[in-house]
């Protein structure tokens, strides 16, 4: 088997890379420290020659920095367009003309959560898209793909399922990627043979994931925080429950998550707006028909724990939780900008500062909220000093406790305001990123003005409002704990320091 054929699926490639490192959630959870929720974005091509001159032709070219000033990059106003497919899909869509080019992002209520009682089943469904149609088999279909210059795209997460087609807008080579397309998405096979590559790629993974103890650390973290909940079981599945799956499983679940009435459809490109219609209703007649599938129900609360898992190594994972919100909560765009400043921005923020600069306790610390369908976490992980790991969990509680206590500093928060402001236009810079957010604004059911909402919010919010957003969701002492690293003597940290300590140049190995 060459190494193309075992990576071709980006949906497997990515799990078995993610044992390598610190997967604490799916990039699912629109999930994230990104402005809006997480695109999903799968690899595209990079332009042809004849595109990018198009758009330079309509861009001036930038001379110098100074031009910039203090003011704002230009936001790309977007007019967004809806309506719903005799199937029940609902469509969103965008026209761009600068490049003769569109974006196509099904976004399926088909993820892990609707797994049931069979781990797994959602991922395997979704990698075995492409695997083979009536008349193709896997390389007929990505050679198919590879001569109209288009790219097919998959991967599938917590809450959701996507499947996804880059392509040249000109009728002679869309209209044969759009066939293509609707029939790998609505009309796979499913054959036996690649059913047991794809399975024996996942059992291997599961593998390599025992020599990883911040995904095993990650594991059991879903599994104390979400409990019975569908959350709690991996995306991956597990190795007691991927051998027992079977081609009818699989089609099953297609028929069922894979229905036109459970699918969002986003494009966005060079179409009008009758072209972007009849695009629409070919992918929906295409699939399954039938309706939506229910969401997952709110999870349960659940009491502080700490859990630990004794790993041979040098430095010790610390991953907590805590349950967060549901995509669409009113308090979101406060908890955005107060994470921005307690660890979601990166340098400069307060656990930033005090664990890493002042301390040199480690590389890197992060937190993040994660909303999905229903309430997604709240995390903080990072690596540290095995030695020091009681003491540097218990500096990440206080520095939380102190934050939930105060709040941010009106500096902090003016920081986060312009960080934010400043970012959000690259939110919507490509079409890859526009046709992301359609799919997780139709998925999520928020209105169409969602991106200018959470603006317009973010800039009107005050220190006291962000403290109390904070104070609603968070508890300092309420944390999910779990520890991945050996059992030794711990020693006292260091005082903190006013200069930068300076870091080691490599991660320390395992």
């Amino acid at each position: 088997m060459s190494d193309r054929t075992f990576m071709r699926s980006g949906l497997i490639g990515l799990f078995l890379l993610g044992t390598f490192g610190l997967t604490a959630c799916d990039s699912e959870t629109g999930d994230t420290v990104a402005v809006i929720p997480p695109a999903h974005n799968v690899a595209t091509p990079v332009e042809s020659g004849q595109a990018i001159a198009r758009e330079d032709q309509k861009q001036p070219r930038l001379e110098s920095l100074d031009a910039l000033d203090d003011q704002p990059l230009p936001r790309r106003q977007l007019d967004i367009q809806s309506w719903q497919t005799e199937g029940g899909a609902r469509v969103l869509f965008v026209e761009a003309r600068e490049l003769p080019m569109f974006d196509l992002r099904l976004t399926f209520a088909a993820g892990s959560s609707q797994d049931g009682d069979t781990p797994g089943l959602a991922m395997l469904t979704n990698a075995m898209l492409d695997e083979g149609i009536e008349g193709k088999d896997v390389t007929a279909i990505a050679e198919g793909f590879e001569n109209l210059g288009a790219e097919f795209g998959n991967g599938s997460y917590r809450d959701m399922a996507i499947a996804s087609l880059r392509s040249l807008s000109a009728a002679d080579k869309r209209e044969p990627a759009l066939q293509l397309f609707s029939q790998v998405v609505g009309q796979p096979s499913f054959p036996e043979d690649s059913l047991q590559r794809i399975k024996n790629q996942l059992l291997t993974g599961f593998e390599f994931q025992k020599q990883n103890p911040g995904k095993l650390a990650s594991l059991e973290l879903f599994k104390q925080l979400y409990q019975e909940h569908p959350y709690a079981h991996p995306s991956e599945g597990t190795p007691a429950s991927i051998p027992g799956i079977d081609a009818a499983h699989v089609r099953d679940f297609h028929a069922r998550a894979y229905a036109a009435g459970n699918v969002v459809i986003a494009l966005v490109g060079d179409l009008s707006r009758s072209e972007a219609e009849m695009i629409a209703e070919q992918v929906s007649a295409a699939l399954p028909q039938g309706t939506a599938l229910p969401p997952p129900d709110e999870p349960s609360r659940t009491s502080a724990t700490h859990e630990h898992i004794d790993y041979p190594s040098n430095q010790t994972h610390l991953l907590l939780a805590q349950l967060g919100i549901p995509r669409g909560h009113p308090d979101y765009a406060a908890l955005y900008l107060g994470n921005q400043i307690l660890g979601g921005g990166g340098f400069g923020t307060r656990l930033m500062e005090e664990v890493r600069e002042k301390r040199g306790l480690t590389y890197g610390v992060y937190s993040g909220f994660s909303p999905m369908q229903t309430n997604g976490p709240f995390m903080i992980n990072l690596q540290t000093r095995a030695d020091m790991a009681e003491g540097t969990l218990e500096l990440v509680q206080q520095l939380v406790g102190e934050f939930l206590d105060k709040g941010p500093t009106e500096a902090e928060l003016e920081r986060a305001k312009r960080q934010t402001a400043g970012s959000f236009p690259l939110s919507t810079a490509s079409n890859a990123d526009i046709v992301g957010q359609l799919g997780s604004i139709g998925f999520y059911n928020l209105p169409l003005s969602y991106l200018e909402d959470f603006m317009q919010q973010v800039q009107a919010l005050s220190v006291e409002d962000v403290r109390a957003a904070m104070n609603r969701h968070l508890d300092a002492d309420g944390f999910v704990i779990v520890t991945a690293g050996p059992e030794v003597e711990q020693k006292p940290l260091p005082p903190p320091s006013d200069k930068h300590l300076e870091q080691p140049s490599s991660v320390p190995e395992h």
